[in-house]
């Protein structure tokens, strides 16, 4: 280095190279910030796809659901799970055999009042084998009913049912029907 250039101004010259380095290398705008979450009421705390799962009471396996999609919103006024895409539960004797099934194109499950609500093409069959179908179906785990509005087909051994809502214990082994439309004997084919 020159002996003629003071040591100050290389100091100086120094200085400014970094600080101009440092300018050049910061962003030109201000970084986007994420806003935060402020409604956890409408996200789920679990989104799911393709899940398969148990439910045990008292150590014992009891049902199997199945669904496309299954999510569950922790933190809405009443909790709730919600099978967007539809649900298949399956119901397991002691033997772990299945004794009645469900399948609905939408399903909702409200923690708290321990409610399932089912929607679309709702088909149900029981431990007898009788199929029961309609479009909206509740069930009541709290009180153990099972229960509908709507006009239900009950496809038994010998007869087809109709009937404008019904309501029935959760094995949907005793049903009572509110407004019966017309039962149709089922012949056999020989």
């Amino acid at each position: 280095m020159p002996s003629f250039v003071p040591k100050f101004l290389i100091t100086i010259a120094t200085m400014a190279i970094v600080i101009l380095f440092e300018f050049s290398c910061s962003p030109k705008s201000e970084v986007e910030k994420i806003a935060a979450i402020k409604d956890r009421t409408t996200i789920p705390k679990l989104h799911a796809t393709e899940i398969t799962t148990v439910i045990s009471d008292s150590g014992v396996t009891r049902y199997r659901i199945s669904a496309p999609q299954w999510d569950v919103f922790d933190k809405a006024s009443q909790p709730y799970w919600e099978f967007p895409l539809g649900v298949h539960f399956e119901r397991f004797d002691e033997n772990l055999k299945v004794d009645a099934n469900i399948h609905s194109k939408y399903a909702r499950y409200l923690e708290y009042d321990k409610l399932w609500e089912l929607k679309g093409n709702v088909r149900m069959t029981n431990i007898q084998g009788e199929l029961f179908e309609t479009e909206h179906l509740f069930w009541n785990q709290n009180f153990e009913k099972i229960y509908s509005d709507t006009v239900v087909k009950i496809t038994q051994k010998t007869h087809i049912i109709y009937a404008l809502g019904f309501e029935s214990n959760q094995q949907m082994t005793k049903y009572l029907f509110k407004s019966t439309t017309g039962i149709f004997p089922v012949e056999e084919k020989e």
